[in-house]
């Protein structure tokens, strides 16, 4: 009894690779016509396509001491700035950004490695926090552009308390980093607030405003690079 034979499958590979020179064609198609735009996403289709999904990526790394911040500026800077950009901008907040199972130190350190601007709210009891110390050392090592809030604490106080100082629990240079960290924010241009007197929502409104132009400078210095790998794709 013949069997009617099925149709060869086709692997993944060979489609990927037809795509591909469609993408390719229709770039060159729209280049040729002037649709830059549209050029633009016919040629980086296919990388986009075929990369894997990837983990999540963050905008900004919010530095807070929860206790003094949590449930007010720093929840209220992450809310603002998600609806600024219509959640195009992803901001790392503990609460917000962590599950249960990941490892804290892991996650922390990629939200920093991935951010593009990092915000450190500066409070009263900020320097109890092991947490908030070893952040704002990475952010500072990691080169990130830092916008600091002064929450309730003057510039001129971001001074390593002598508990901190006299402290087992830290070696010399974790010592050392933290001054340089400290010193790195002080005479750094940023916002201050007395929550005794001052408007949270403007401190909100202006902080979120201040990340978004920022990110926005990033992204238009790295525009003509973007044309410049697009040209290469055609």
């Amino acid at each position: 009894m013949a069997s009617s034979a099925l149709p060869p499958q086709r692997s993944s590979a060979v489609i990927s690779d037809d795509c591909g020179i469609a993408s390719r064609l229709n770039a060159s198609a729209e280049a040729a016509m002037g649709n830059t735009e549209l050029a633009a996403r016919w040629a980086t289709r296919r990388v986009d396509d075929e990369r894997p999904a990837s983990p999540k990526k963050y905008d900004v790394f919010i530095n807070h001491r929860g206790v003094d911040t949590k449930h007010n500026v720093a929840r209220l800077l992450y809310d603002r700035l998600e609806h600024l950009s219509g959640g195009r901008v992803r901001s790392f907040l503990d609460s917000k950004s962590m599950r249960p199972g990941d490892r804290l130190h892991e996650s922390i350190n990629e939200g920093i490695r991935q951010c593009r601007v990092a915000v450190a709210i500066f409070s009263p009891r900020y320097f109890d926090s092991d947490f908030c110390l070893h952040e704002l050392a990475n952010i500072v090592e990691s080169r990130k552009l830092l916008i600091p809030i002064f929450y309730g604490i003057k510039p001129s106080e971001l001074i390593l308390p002598q508990e901190v100082l006299d402290s087992q629990a830290y070696t010399p240079r974790d010592i050392e980093r933290f001054r340089i960290a400290l010193k790195e924010a002080k005479y750094t241009v940023g916002l201050t607030h007395d929550p005794a007197k001052d408007d949270l929502a403007d401190l909100v409104l202006t902080a979120a405003n201040a990340v978004m132009e920022r990110i926005k400078e990033m992204e238009q210095r790295l525009q003509p690079q973007r044309r410049q790998m697009i040209v290469s794709r055609l």
